[in-house]
């Protein structure tokens, strides 16, 4: 590649116009710009759906993927390598790819066989660890990094190691305006003889317009003429989430402040030629942002280059935008020192103009037509980059190497098997049992979910689970008997509760839930409800004698310390019980029944799973040592010699010395055993733990005594059970949680990017 005529074609992957966001309106000027500096290229984009009724895109569209569905990442990977083309040029933005910090993205980049090139609209000084794999991943996923700050180089070479010449520094790409009066546009809006200050861009917290507000009184009381014009649509994903109440509040606060004629709120998505008469009629540009880490504004570099005043909080680009006077600079949240910058430009008519003569000239080399040429520069040395270390084409295709086929996310059947009270225990066939009524033990499961399916970023509408998420955690929170604080277990269809106190299983089960939801839930108010419950419900274990209340127990108080590290109640108990389980081993095992009981009976992986994690968190060597047996011995006690998974049966369990019941064979052991090996596969990095969770999983899809699924793939439930001769028709709520439970493990295992349990 010698020069911008060897690119035969260039793809685009990123958000894509009409959908209204910033890196859409990126994506499609970069392809447009890219598109017109080479002819003789074939430009096309592909665009990242974030709802499942799709845009009207343009012809420039040519495949589409969808921000949840991870498969259609590696669909658009042979999409991509099918047409053979010459670079990827991808917009990254973790909020705009699904999966943990995004990484559904990694899935393409893993198969795709061109040279890649990815522009990072965000760079994170201090990434969480999600963040952190994915920068890592991305990074070596991509022959050049395309940045628009210098700020951002610095911050990839200190923060994450990447060397300076793996990184392109190109400014963000503007329109090119012509440099004129303000006076010219203001007849058009409307605000002739009006000093016009503005902010525009999709509006939502962050963005800093009250502290604006807060400073008009004393800007309007020196120059009387002012107007404050704030352009943009309130945010889609905020409108679909709160409405127009940040819009709202802004309003009102305009009013007590007395400013209200000063304000000009405009509820639009203004298309780009709309924009350069708003532009045009500028005096002053504000960007109030609240947080330093901005590495790029898409919004402060069109207005910059179009040769206008900007007083601006000093993030990051803005600080290197603005930095030897090209403009003012002002502290966060200091409504004082705004109106001092604004009124220091307007005081002085002649600082005013020069600082628009060095902003315009400066924004020369902005302009799209010179950026489009920048990242042709970029996609060649990519292209000599990867002739130099070339990529294996059919290496990674390999059934060892390409990701495990888990199969798709269907929740019809427990949507269906939830109303308003929470989920039904029992189905006949798959049609819900209203006589059987509730339970906690089900809710718990339920509520465990939908926090993991969140957490993933699947397919389910956000609000979908967070509906039924409150369902859930409302049934545990009238479960809790206020005055003995024990969860009750067992309600009829028409909610009365038909005990006084549940098993100790199901109190810790619910434990369980909530230590999940107040460790892990992105509701605060789920979040808070749930830590008054688990905390409520806590010390009702210290009098239980159930090893397995006290695994369920220890299995939620990891989740609750995965948010309060150093919380002392949390950390007794959990010494507390992982002592009762070693004590518990201790007892009862000899060389031949390396187990916990005279029995092995159900949730048996649980107990096992228990040990390895608070053998990590304590740390406690003997636990960790103690569970890893336990849960090798009980791993080769359910292989059969075909190879295939074989649960111990419900009809009788495992009394040492005694038969073994091979059936009736239960989801949940299958589930429990999935977990459990994953937590010994993170413990211990051994591949073998990861390929029995595998063996366990596949116990639901048909690798099993009688080679038939149990999973219904059609309507997202799973049989009760698995008899000698035949599987149960029945799809209730705790197999079928069985299984969505050990997918969600399963998928996490898959994409180890957030892993499912933290330690400080």
């Amino acid at each position: 590649m010698t020069d911008s005529m060897a690119l035969g074609r260039i793809a685009f992957l990123g958000g894509f116009l009409p959908r209204l966001c910033g890196i859409a309106t990126f994506t499609h000027d970069l392809c447009e710009a890219v598109a017109a500096a080479a002819p003789a290229s074939q430009c096309f984009a592909g665009a990242v759906n974030d709802r499942l009724d799709a845009y009207e895109y343009p012809e420039r569209v040519r495949f589409e993927l969808d921000e949840k569905d991870v498969d259609s990442y590696r669909r658009a990977a042979d999409f991509l390598n099918f047409n053979k083309v010459d670079v990827l040029c991808v917009q990254h933005e973790f909020g705009i790819y699904g999966g943990p910090a995004g990484s559904h993205l990694l899935a393409l980049l893993k198969e795709v066989r061109m040279p890649v090139v990815t522009t990072l609209h965000t760079v994170l000084r201090d990434p969480n660890p999600s963040q952190l794999k994915v920068m890592e991943e991305l990074a070596r996923r991509s022959d050049r990094l395309v940045v628009m700050a210098r700020k951002g180089a610095e911050i990839l070479r200190d923060a994450y190691g990447i060397p300076d010449t793996k990184v392109d520094l190109i400014p963000h790409g503007i329109p090119d305006l012509p440099f004129i009066d303000s006076s010219f546009y203001k007849a058009e809006l409307g605000v002739e003889g009006r000093m016009v200050l503005l902010t525009f861009g999709l509006l939502g917290p962050g963005k800093g317009i009250e502290t604006v507000i807060e400073a008009l009184p004393a800007i309007v009381k020196r120059h009387p003429n002012v107007v404050y014009l704030v352009l943009g649509a309130t945010h889609p994903h905020l409108v679909a989430r709160d409405g127009e109440s940040y819009r709202l509040g802004l309003e009102r606060l305009a009013e007590a402040r007395g400013v209200k004629e000063h304000v000009i709120f405009y509820n639009r998505f203004v298309s780009l030629e709309d924009l350069k008469e708003f532009i045009g009629a500028t005096d002053i540009y504000l960007t109030p942002y609240l947080n330093e880490a901005q590495i790029t504004s898409g919004t402060l570099a069109y207005v910059f280059g179009a040769g206008k005043a900007v007083v601006s909080t000093p993030y990051w680009h803005a600080r290197e935008l603005l930095d030897d006077g090209r403009g003012i600079l002002v502290p966060f949240r200091d409504p004082q020192a705004i109106a001092e910058g604004v009124c220091a430009y307007l005081d002085d008519p002649g600082l005013l103009q020069r600082t628009r003569e060095t902003a315009y000239q400066m924004g020369r080399g902005m302009i799209w037509p010179a950026v489009a040429q920048r990242y042709l520069e970029s996609f060649q040395r990519a292209g000599t980059d990867r002739k130099a270390a070339p990529r294996k084409a059919f290496a990674q295709w390999t059934l060892a190497s390409r990701p495990y086929d888990l199969p798709p996310l269907r929740l019809d059947h427990l949507v269906r098997m939830s109303d308003g009270t929470g989920i039904f225990q029992h189905a006949i066939f798959n049609v819900p049992n209203f006589h059987e009524g509730y339970c906690t033990d089900d809710n718990a499961r339920a509520l465990i979910l939908c926090i993991l399916l969140d957490e993933l970023g699947g397919r389910p509408p956000e609000e979908l689970l967070d509906r039924q998420a409150t369902s859930y955690l409302a049934f545990l929170s009238a479960a809790l008997n206020q005055e003995t604080h024990r969860f009750r277990n067992f309600m009829s269809h028409g909610r009365q509760w038909l005990e006084e106190a549940g098993s100790e299983d199901s109190h810790a089960r619910a434990l369980w839930a909530l230590g999940t939801c107040a460790g892990r839930s992105r509701n605060e108010g789920h979040r808070r409800l749930a830590t008054q419950l688990f905390e409520r419900g806590l010390p009702a274990v210290e009098g239980f004698s159930s090893p397995r209340a006290w695994a369920f127990t220890l299995l939620g108080i990891h989740e609750f310390l995965g948010r309060h590290p150093g919380h002392p109640q949390m950390l007794w108990a959990c010494s507390s019980l992982t002592e009762r389980l070693v004590a518990l081993w201790k007892a009862c095992a000899t060389p031949d029944w390396p187990w916990f009981e005279p029995i092995a009976s159900y949730d048996n992986a649980r107990l096992c799973q228990a040990l390895l994690l608070g053998g990590q968190r304590m740390p406690h060597p003997e636990a960790l040592d103690i569970g890893l047996q336990s849960l090798r011995w009980l791993a080769s006690l359910q292989k059969t010699q075909a190879g295939h998974f074989r649960p111990i049966g419900s009809n009788g369990f495992y009394a040492r010395d005694g038969a073994r019941a091979d059936f009736d064979q239960q989801p949940v052991e299958a589930q429990a055993m999935v977990s459990a090996c994953l937590e010994a596969f993170r413990a211990t990095r051994d591949e073998a733990w990861s390929h029995e969770a595998k063996r366990a999983f596949e116990w639901f899809l048909g690798r099993n005594d009688l080679g038939v699924p149990l999973y219904d793939s059609s309507s997202g439930g799973c049989s009760d059970g698995l008899h000698e001769d035949r599987v149960s028709e029945n799809q209730g709520a705790e197999s079928t949680l069985a299984f969505h439970l050990s997918l969600a493990e399963m998928t996490f295992a898959e994409h180890p990017i957030a892993p499912p349990l933290r330690f400080s």
